[in-house]
């Protein structure tokens, strides 16, 4: 690795570089990678707001919804202003404002099977920000496939979960064999969310990135990523709660046997089987 951080990035960075776990180093080494960042919503915007401020020196931004004004109750990277424009345009802006030495990359797509591996392919890191069960199977599917890492979070009106993937554990499948049946589980438009959860469990969602990114590239050896572990909590409580779990050798994408292609999934709206024949 070359170091070839500037005098400003030297003062940008410069509560990161006099720590001995980053570093100058460690901090090229955030500039040096490639994360994206699958939905620009609200677990998304802090996630894009932390990674980008860290200095990640490229941030794909995959989505295809446009800004409303009910996001703006808990989107904080976008604004008045931002209402009816694609939320990677506004997520694009946000960045640029904030921290030119980040190169964002915009797809405004909605990922589907048929671009999922060749955005995926891109990128160090992956960070699922999704709000439905479809998406979030087809990431893990791609990631796990692809050897990817990923980070996975979900919130539900006062509550959330986060956890990483890596290549070396279980996959979202280990955890969650399948969706729910259609119905059983209400989205954000029904049952609400309160608007600052989406910013702690985003902000975990973020740090879990950044010590993957330093452990890979910067020399950080004693972090330990929630690799097997998942996090839930309880803003009504204010508690945390840790789930250990293992990978499955009957799990159809990262056990013993796994399939070798997306095509072997029906990606349905809210059901995502494997078909292992």
């Amino acid at each position: 690795m070359s170091l070839s951080l500037d005098p400003e990035q030297l003062d940008r960075y410069s509560r990161h570089i006099i720590m001995d776990e980053v570093g100058p180093e460690g901090q090229q080494a955030l500039l040096d990678a490639a994360v994206l960042v699958i939905g620009a919503g609200g677990l998304g915007a802090p996630v894009i707001q932390y990674l980008a401020a860290a200095g990640v020196g490229t941030l794909g931004v995959a989505d295809d919804d446009e800004v409303e004004l009910s996001n703006l109750q808990r989107q904080i990277i976008h604004g008045n202003d931002d209402v009816g424009r694609p939320k990677v345009e506004s997520a694009a802006d946000f960045v640029a404002d904030l921290n030119p030495d980040v190169d964002v990359r915009t797809h405004e797509v909605r990922v589907e099977p048929d671009n999922v591996e060749g955005l995926v392919a891109d990128y160090d890191f992956v960070v699922d920000a999704t709000d439905n069960f479809r998406t979030r199977y087809l990431v893990n599917d791609a990631c796990t496939l692809s050897g990817t890492p990923f980070s996975h979070g979900a919130i539900y009106k006062f509550e959330g979960q986060v956890t990483t993937f890596t290549t070396e554990g279980p996959c979202y499948r280990c955890l969650f064999p399948e969706a729910p049946p259609e119905g059983m589980v209400a989205d954000c438009a029904s049952t609400g969310v309160l608007g600052v959860l989406p910013g702690t469990i985003g902000n975990i969602q973020a740090t879990e990135t950044v010590k993957y990114l330093l452990c890979e590239g910067g020399g950080l050896d004693a972090a330990e990523l929630l690799d097997g572990r998942m996090v839930f909590y309880d803003a009504m409580a204010m508690s945390f709660e840790e789930v250990e779990f293992r990978q499955n050798p009957d799990c159809p994408v990262c056990g013993d046997d796994p399939i070798d292609s997306l095509a072997q999934v029906e990606y349905a709206e809210e059901s995502c089987p494997v078909n292992a024949d």
